[in-house]
């Protein structure tokens, strides 16, 4: 092999990692902004949230759920102004029980770059804590698309599938905060 090919062979595989990098923190940052109470600092509103979110995603990004379980639960969503839509409605809503904590913990991960298209899966659980003292377990496969725009990385699909959801023993956690103070 010569000089050039080597260098050539080496700039890709930097390009791939990056590419993964890239990826990996943009899927972390979604579910970071997801969880409750936000940890995101400066972030007050949940319309701040949203826009954050949005800002991960491509101009005609799909959201969806799918599966026997999801297919009703969450639908499809084609396009920023309609996940604008489905995250207003999740953080619009006066939930009872309120939502006091949920967390997203991912694992499973496998990244795959061609070019400037990727796709990523994982597998995700997150508790689940309500006002009432109910909580429950919720886990999903994630099977999401990403795009490279204009030099960067963003969000064309997420795809959700629920794998279950089980309730969770009152009491099997305390001391839950009300608020992030982690990057104040």
């Amino acid at each position: 092999m010569n000089l050039e090919t080597v260098i050539n062979s080496l700039s890709d595989r930097v390009a791939m990692l990056e590419a993964e990098a890239d990826i990996r923190r943009i899927q972390a940052r979604y579910m970071f902004l997801c969880d409750t109470p936000c940890p995101e600092f400066g972030v007050e509103t949940d319309a701040q949230r949203i826009e954050l979110i949005l800002g991960l995603y491509t101009e005609d990004a799909v959201w969806e759920g799918v599966g026997a379980y999801y297919d009703n639960q969450f639908g499809r969503r084609v396009g920023k102004a309609a996940l604008r839509e489905h995250f207003q409605a999740f953080w619009g809503q006066k939930r009872d029980p309120a939502l006091l904590l949920n967390v997203h913990y991912l694992t499973s991960e496998q990244i795959h770059v061609r070019g400037n298209e990727a796709d990523g899966q994982w597998v995700h659980c997150q508790p689940w804590i309500f006002s009432d003292g109910s909580s429950l377990l919720r886990s999903s496969r994630l099977n999401n698309l990403f795009r490279k725009v204009d030099g960067v990385w963003k969000v064309a699909r997420t795809r959700t599938e629920n794998v279950f959801v089980a309730p969770l023993a009152p009491g099997w956690a305390n001391n839950i905060p009300d608020r992030s103070v982690l990057m104040r």
